[in-house]
C-alpha cells in the first residue's frame, strides 16, 4: 500500500502497514547474513529506521519496496563489519579430529539453521511455500556467503523476491545497467560455489518426513545398521563448530560412532532451513537430557545425504525447545 505524498502515519498505521513484511524480512536478512540472531536483530533496526523515517517516505514506492531497501541496506552495512558465516566444508578438504578446536585464524562465527516456523509464509499457496523454502537451503545460504555483499543482494533481490532490476537500482544506488551485471556475476559465481550433491532430487513430504523418522528412531535405539541404511554412501558429515568435516565411508563411521547406547539420546523433530532437522538430547549420569545440537537433514530419493549437527545450545530457544528434558520413565528405559 502506498502512502500519499506528505502524510505521517501514526503508530497504528504504521503497524498495520509494515507488520505484515515482518517474517518474509526475517527471511530476506537471514539470507544475506547466514545467522538468525543477527537477522532479528537488523529486522528490529529496520522497523526503527522505518519509524523514524517514515515522516519523509512519499508514497514514490510500496511500503514493502521501502522496508527491503531499508533492510538490505542495513544488512550490507553489517556485512561490512564481519567475515561471512561458512560451514566447515567451505573451509578445507574433509577428515580429521572432530573434536579438535578451530585453528587459529579460522572464522570463529558459523552459518546458522533458521526454524521454518520463523519464516515459512503464512500463505495457502503450496507453490509460494515451496518456493521460499527452497530459497532457503542449507546449502544455498552457505553458497550465498560466498559472493561479495552487493552481488548477494542483487541476487535475492530479483531471483528470490523478484524485484524488477530498476527497482533494486533504486534501492541500492546503482544504475540498472550495473545491477544486471552485478546478477550475472552472481549467477556465475553461484553456480560455481553450490556443491553438486545439493542438487539433487528431493523426495516427497511423506518420505521426507520418513527419513526424519528413521534417523531419529536410529538414534534413540543406537542402531547403527538402521542409520546405515538412511546414509547415502556418499554422505557428509558437519559438525559446527569444529571446523572438521568427513564425507563418504568416514561420514557414516562417525555417525554411527555416536550413537551411544541405548537411550542416550532423546530427538524432537523440527524442521530448518526448509529441510527436515531434529532437537537431539544426550542424557547425562544423572538420566537428565540435556541440549546437544540441532541436526539438519538434508533428505534425497535415494537417502540421506548430508548431516550438519550444529553444536550450538543457544539455538534451542530459538527453535522454541528447552535446555532440558527429565529423565525418561523407568519403564521406558
Amino acid at each position: 500500500m502506498a502512502q500519499r505524498a506528505g502524510a505521517t502515519l501514526d503508530s497504528a498505521e504504521f503497524a498495520t502497514q509494515t507488520e505484515p513484511f515482518r517474517r518474509e524480512l526475517l527471511a530476506h536478512c537471514y539470507r544475506m547474513l547466514g545467522s538468525v540472531d543477527e537477522a532479528e536483530d537488523l529486522v528490529q533496526e529496520t522497523y526503527l529506521r522505518a519509524w523514524r523515517s517514515h515522516g519523509g517516505f512519499e508514497g514514490r514506492s510500496s511500503v514493502r519496496t521501502w522496508l527491503y531497501q531499508i533492510a538490505t541496506n542495513a544488512c550490507l552495512t553489517a556485512v561490512q563489519r564481519r567475515a561471512r558465516r561458512p560451514l566447515p566444508s567451505g573451509l578445507a578438504g574433509p577428515g580429521g579430529d572432530p573434536s579438535a578446536p578451530a585453528g587459529a585464524g579460522r572464522e570463529a562465527a558459523w552459518l546458522q539453521p533458521v526454524p521454518d516456523a520463523l519464516v515459512t509464509p503464512e500463505s495457502d499457496d503450496p507453490a509460494a511455500v515451496a518456493v521460499s523454502r527452497e530459497s532457503l537451503r542449507l546449502a544455498l545460504i552457505a553458497s550465498l556467503q560466498y559472493l561479495p555483499p552487493r552481488q548477494r543482494a542483487v541476487l535475492i533481490l530479483q531471483e528470490v523476491l523478484g524485484f524488477p532490476a530498476a527497482e533494486v537500482a533504486g534501492m541500492l544506488g546503482m544504475t540498472t545497467t550495473a545491477v544486471k551485471s552485478a546478477l550475472q556475476r552472481a549467477r556465475a559465481r553461484l553456480e560455481r560455489a553450490l556443491p553438486a550433491a545439493d542438487q539433487l532430487t528431493e523426495p516427497a513430504e511423506p518420505e521426507v518426513r520418513a527419513l526424519l523418522e528413521g534417523y531419529i528412531a536410529a538414534f534413540e535405539n543406537s542402531d547403527a545398521e538402521a542409520l546405515k541404511r538412511l546414509l547415502r554412501r556418499d554422505a557428509m558429515l558437519e559438525l559446527p563448530p569444529s571446523p572438521t568435516w568427513f564425507t563418504g565411508g568416514e561420514a557414516i563411521t562417525h555417525a554411527v560412532a555416536g550413537l551411544g547406547s541405548r537411550g542416550d539420546w532423546r530427538m524432537l523433530p523440527t524442521a530448518a532451513n526448509g529441510q527436515p532437522a531434529a532437537a537431539a538430547y544426550l542424557r547425562g549420569a544423572d538420566g537428565v537430557y540435556r541440549a546437544y545440537a540441532i541436526v539438519v537433514l538434508t533428505a534425497t530419493t535415494t537417502g540421506i545425504a548430508r548431516l550438519v549437527v550444529f553444536g550450538d545450545t543457544e539455538l534451542f530457544p530459538v527453535f522454541g525447545f528447552p535446555p532440558v528434558l527429565p529423565p525418561a520413565p523407568a519403564a521406558s528405559r
